[in-house]
Order: structure tokens, then sequence, then C-alpha cells
């Protein structure tokens, strides 16, 4: 625990550099985690979807492909070569037109009030454990999704114990969600969220 952190509370770990993004999107990652399974279990067609923590898009794709030409995947993501990165992706494979990148800033997401409530679904996957201050994460999230709309979240379990991801979780409950389903997603905790 660094000094000035609260008590109970966790630091946030050091967040995954840009310079590694090639870890991030390889068959083998494509092949365990199963990125359009996902994307079939929680998004439909027409959707608005906020991809928190992007990295070089590797469930944005997925995200795209589904949502369809009516629906929009927001990216967002703390680095700018990560969002370039996916950019060039998304351009090579004819779906940048679905996708609007966003760079956050290191503790808020800082897409427009306009926006509020008008998001059918979210992620946050392997990404909120290097967030400063989850709680207020979890409240812009809750703030963007409509009524009734879907937070999948998800973290790494040899990074992040079980009882880390058990506060998230509640603070995640103090945002306003409610957990609707708690499961292993491959080797990882995941929390399917609801808002209302």
């Amino acid at each position: 625990m660094t000094s000035g952190s609260t008590p109970g509370k966790h630091h946030p770990h050091e967040v995954f550099n840009a310079k590694h993004a090639a870890h991030l999107d390889t068959r083998l990652r494509q092949y365990i985690y199963r990125p359009d399974r996902l994307a079939e279990q929680y998004i439909k067609p027409g959707n608005r979807v906020l991809d928190f923590g992007c990295g070089p898009g590797f469930f944005t794709r997925a995200f795209a492909q589904r949502v369809g030409e009516k629906g929009q995947v927001f990216s967002a993501d703390l680095q700018e070569e990560m969002l370039a990165i996916l950019r060039g992706k998304m351009e090579a494979e004819g779906l940048l037109s679905r996708v609007t990148t966003h760079k956050c800033a290191p503790d808020t997401i800082g897409l427009p009030a306009e926006l509020n409530g008008t998001f059918d679904a979210a992620t946050a996957i392997f990404v909120v454990h290097e967030v400063p201050d989850p709680e207020r994460l979890f409240r812009e999230i809750f703030a963007l999704l409509k009524p009734g709309g879907t937070l999948f979240y998800s973290e790494p379990p040899i990074i992040v114990p079980g009882r880390e991801f058990r506060e998230h979780l509640a603070e995640a409950e103090q945002a306003g969600f409610r957990v609707a389903e708690r499961w292993w997603y491959f080797v990882n905790r995941a929390a399917v969220l609801k808002k209302g």
C-alpha cells in the first residue's frame, strides 16, 4: 500500500504498456477468450457499446462486427498509441465507420454528458485494476448506460485476487449496479452487472 491510499482499498496496478500491445491480440487469445461469443451474448445489432480500456482492439473487432451498420462502438483507452493501433486494424477490416475512439484521462472516461443514458452495453475487461478510482469509473459507466443496460466486467485472477475483485463489485453496487451473474470467464473472474 502506498502512502496516502485508503485503508482496505487496493492501489491501482500498473497500466499495460502500449509497446507490448501485440501480446494482447494473438490467435491463442482469440481461441481462449472468443470475443465473438462474448459479443453474441451481450450485444445486439444496432446497439451503442462502450469498450472501456479497449487496448489495441482485441474485443472491439467482434463488437463492431456484432453491432452492424446501425450500431456504434465507443472504444476508450488511456493510451493514444493503443487507439492508433485499433484504428489501423478497424480501417483494414472495413469496420472503422462503426467505431469511435476516445482517449480517456487517467481519472475519468470523460465522454460528453449528452451521451449519458444512451449506451446499451459496456465492457471493462482486464482493466478496472489499473484505474485509480474504480467507484468513480463504475458511476460514470452507470450514467452512460440506458436503464436495463449491461456492464460485463472481468479481471485476471493472477493479477487481481478474489478479495480485490469482490471489493470492486461492492463499489459497482455502490454506484447503483445490480450483480446479475458471477462466473469464471475462461480462467478470469467475471460479473454481469445491470443498471436497474
